[in-house]
């Protein structure tokens, strides 16, 4: 009987081990991708441990109505594991959930998969030349720590003045209520970015009113969504070169973003003129269309992609609002303006903490400090986005400057596997017990990432992102193609480490 990640019994009284080869940290496509890699590879003391009941990681926690992938479905699965049974060029979330729970049922691994499990500190014993870790369920030790828990993981809540005292339901919209009824409400939601705009049209069908806050104008071009015939579904799931045919040419087309992001802004015409022309048409007002049209550059931040949002705001019953919030009261948003609008119910799609990420806080290096006290200065910075100096055998999926303005993490996510695969193999080749990426290799390889992000649309186009720091530095994009990524990350490049042999008998042999 296939296991049902969500309600596994046995498993919730499973005690965690107190001693693995690998513990992963996280069980969405990062941390799922990452043990079936090392099962398959005959690395089969791992365990997996995550925060929430079940697999599936961003898919499983974003629930909003409308929630869907801006990446085609064709790269929207592993390449080991692929899925004939998308329904639409653009998968809906119900779709990729499903997709990820059948894989995690079907690939042997869910017995080392420990649900409902939090990671509150992960500790490098030096001498041990082990991690130390402590969780919601006990401590576990482990020869390697691979973290993927993601950029989009944890919550942003904005710093608005009396929100705490809204006396309304308030939710992210990760986080969303299905318990509330919005039917006839007044709703506000506070964010224009890629969850908002996938909201705003489906709770204009039922609310009573609706306001939508927006501190940024984004670009939105037309969503080319569609259902799948019957024939192509049959092809699809009869036919494996069909698949890969699809998802090849895909993949391509997806490449042939990049000039325009990183060095000819002057490519991306046609998708600002597509854009315009998508307010346009879903807008008939033009002091409307005026505010809902950016005055920066196409692909300084995130391009959307939708053919609901602006015909939602355009109804009747759907303000939009620009001017900045100044707090909350117990009923009611107030602008700076001093204008105050009842609302019975917030939403807050203020996105997450992608260049600040939480994990970081709780986990120490070799010499006692966190990766959020060793970033504090000069920001988010790694090793081909994947390794850190002074935190040896930490390895960190979906890491710094590893995110995409064009395509699929997935392959981005398969790329840094395989390179924590070949690191596990020199490891065992070579009887290392630890493996940390040497300091100049490291700064160089930051040097040059950033010498490319100035010249990028994401330094250039005039605006603030989310790509951004504090310091202004973008630790979050990756500012070249995916395949150049993947050939980077090909083999473990071990004469850019410091390696240390093994003490006991205990290490990787």
């Amino acid at each position: 009987m296939p296991i049902d990640t969500d309600v596994d019994t046995f498993a919730a009284m499973r005690p965690l081990p107190a001693s693995v080869t690998h513990l992963v940290v996280g069980a969405g496509f990062a941390g799922l991708g990452t043990a079936i890699r090392l099962d398959r590879a005959g690395e089969t003391d791992f365990a997996v441990i995550e925060k929430d009941a079940g697999v599936g990681g961003t898919w499983r926690a974003n629930t909003y109505p409308g929630a869907a992938c801006d990446v085609p479905s064709q790269l929207y699965s592993f390449s080991f594991a692929p899925n004939p049974d998308w329904s639409r060029s653009f998968s809906p979330q119900p779709e990729i959930d499903a997709y990820l729970q059948r894989v995690a049922r079907e690939s042997g691994v869910l017995d080392r998969f420990w649900f409902d499990t939090t990671m509150e500190e992960a500790r490098y014993d030096a001498e041990a030349q082990r991690w130390v870790v402590r969780t919601s369920r006990g401590e576990v030790t482990a020869t390697t720590l691979v973290t993927g828990t993601g950029g989009l993981s944890e919550p942003r809540l904005p710093d608005i003045d009396g929100i705490e005292d809204f006396a309304g339901e308030v939710f992210h919209s990760a986080r969303w209520n299905h318990d509330v009824d919005l039917t006839g409400k007044r709703v506000a939601v506070i964010g224009t970015g890629a969850s908002s705009i996938q909201i705003v049209p489906e709770v204009a069908k039922v609310v009573g009113h609706l306001d939508v806050y927006q501190r940024t104008a984004p670009w939105v071009i037309p969503r080319s969504d569609r259902r799948y015939t019957r024939l192509e579904r049959l092809l699809l799931r009869r036919v494996p070169a069909v698949r890969r045919v699809y998802r090849t040419a895909t993949y391509w087309g997806r490449e042939s973003y990049v000039p325009a992001f990183t060095r000819l802004p002057r490519l991306a015409a046609p998708a600002r003129r597509a854009a315009l022309l998508n307010i346009a048409r879903g807008i008939p007002d033009p002091a409307l269309r005026a505010r809902v049209t950016p005055d920066y550059t196409i692909g300084c931040k995130r391009i959307l992609i939708s053919n609901t949002y602006y015909p939602a705001l355009a109804r009747d019953h759907v303000d939009l609002v620009t001017d900045p919030i100044a707090r909350v009261t117990a009923d009611a948003v107030v602008t700076a303006d001093g204008v105050e609008r009842p609302v019975d119910v917030l939403v807050v799609a203020t996105g997450f903490h992608a260049t600040e990420q939480p994990i970081a806080e709780r986990v120490r290096g070799r010499d006692g400090r966190s990766l959020a006290q060793v970033w504090a200065d000069g920001g988010m910075a790694a090793y081909k986005g994947t390794t850190v100096h002074g935190f040896p055998n930490l390895f960190q999926l979906v890491g710094a400057n590893t995110t995409l303005g064009h395509s699929s993490m997935v392959f981005m996510i398969e790329s840094q596997i395989a390179y924590v695969l070949g690191a596990i193999a020199t490891m065992r080749a070579n009887r290392y017990a630890a493996v940390e990426p040497r300091r100049d290799a490291q700064d160089a390889w930051n040097r040059d990432l950033q010498r490319r992000l100035r010249r990028t649309v994401w330094s250039t186009g005039g605006c603030a992102s989310w790509y951004l720091d504090a310091h202004g530095r973008n630790t979050v994009v990756w500012p070249r193609h995916t395949f150049t990524f993947r050939s980077l990350l090909s083999r473990f490049d071990v004469d850019a480490y410091e390696v240390e042999a093994a003490r006991t008998d205990e290490r990787i042999t």
